[in-house]
């Protein structure tokens, strides 16, 4: 591997920051892919010619910006890329956005049954007090690692897959609209169990809400994803000059 110069007493530029962008270089080029082990820190003082506190900034910084991760008793990784989801105006679920990534998706179902709706599900179907809602939650993984888990209430018999893609194919009924919100959450002791993190650790939790092109709402669905491990990719569209500049509000919480 190619050394790293030394730097003129009068260089503007911090020899932990030209550490540090060596490793992004490499990271970069393959030469240490996602989920490889870094060079211990003696290692790498030795190939930089620097001191082992500038390579322990390098470390914290590329640490903080998510590039690599330290696991005590392990060493330090090579971070892998974020399971991105991007919010466009299509009704794509996770099974459709990962297949056209090439990315492995997998589905266990945990549970599966018809229950009493609870008062919020109900409202959020226009159901009376009372009314049977099928309910659906899925553990998902990601290339084998436990990415999310899916909470889903519908009037439809549906596991493993994808809820819309069924829907389309096998009973024929297509969507007309949906709603999303999305808000940060800690993860309550099952949900961390479940998806094999620590309890309170970040989550991001996405609800939706489907109707059919008649207005009626059909599916209602809670999703919980590692924060870890999640990316939000939005796009959007300027406004045209009839539009208020404060489209996309945020409301206040108390």
């Amino acid at each position: 591997m190619a050394r790293l110069h030394a730097l003129a007493p009068a260089s503007p530029v911090p020899k932990y920051h030209r550490v540090k962008e060596t490793v992004l270089a490499r990271i970069a080029d393959g030469t240490w892919p996602p989920g490889s082990l870094l060079p211990a820190e003696p290692t790498l003082c030795q190939e930089f010619g620097v001191s082992r506190i500038t390579v322990r900034k390098a470390i914290s910084d590329l640490v903080h910006e998510g590039k690599i991760q330290t696991v005590q008793g392990k060493g330090t990784f090579v971070t892998i890329p974020k399971v991105g989801e991007r919010f466009v105006q299509r009704a794509f679920g996770i099974y459709e956005d990962m297949e056209r990534r090439g990315l492995r998706l997998t589905t266990q179902v945990l549970r599966q049954e018809v229950i009493r709706a609870p008062d919020d599900v109900a409202a959020a179907l226009d159901l009376k007090p009372g009314g049977r809602v099928h309910l659906l939650i899925r553990l998902r993984s990601v290339e084998g690692e436990k990415i999310l888990i899916s909470t889903t209430y519908i009037h439809e018999d549906l596991s493993a897959g994808s809820l819309f893609e069924l829907l389309r194919e096998h009973y024929g009924i297509k969507i007309g609209r949906g709603e999303r919100s999305l808000e940060a959450v800690a993860a309550d002791q099952w949900q961390a169990y479940t998806l094999g993190i620590a309890l309170a650790s970040p989550l991001l939790r996405l609800d939706s809400k489907a109707y059919l092109p008649d207005g009626r709402a059909f599916e209602y669905s809670q999703t919980l994803q590692r924060g870890d491990r999640a990316r939000v990719d939005l796009d959007f569209v300027p406004a045209s000059d009839d539009e208020s500049h404060d489209s996309m509000p945020i409301e206040a919480v108390e």
